[in-house]
């Protein structure tokens, strides 16, 4: 398991969570992601991105105007695909 940091401060809406799927898709299951952002909307749209792609969110929190997300990659560390 490692631990990787997304930089999305100043980034707003859908970009953040477009971010974090890119960057998921680079990263293995297990792997634990943080996610940096000023968009207060992430802290409804990145969890339920993670609910729908399989993925955990472990914690938001927010200090000094940055809202932090933290990400669990789970199942092949890509988002579930319709068939």
């Amino acid at each position: 398991m490692a631990h990787h940091t997304l930089d999305a401060r100043y980034l707003l809406c859908p970009l953040p969570v477009l971010r974090t799927q890119a960057k998921i898709r680079e990263l293995k299951p297990g792997d634990v992601l943080e996610v940096q952002c000023t968009d207060h909307g992430v802290l409804a749209d990145i969890p339920a991105w993670c609910r729908i792609n399989g993925h955990r969110h472990i914690d938001s929190y927010e200090r000094d105007g940055v809202v932090t997300i933290i990400i669990e990659v789970g199942g092949d560390g890509g988002e579930r695909r319709a068939d």
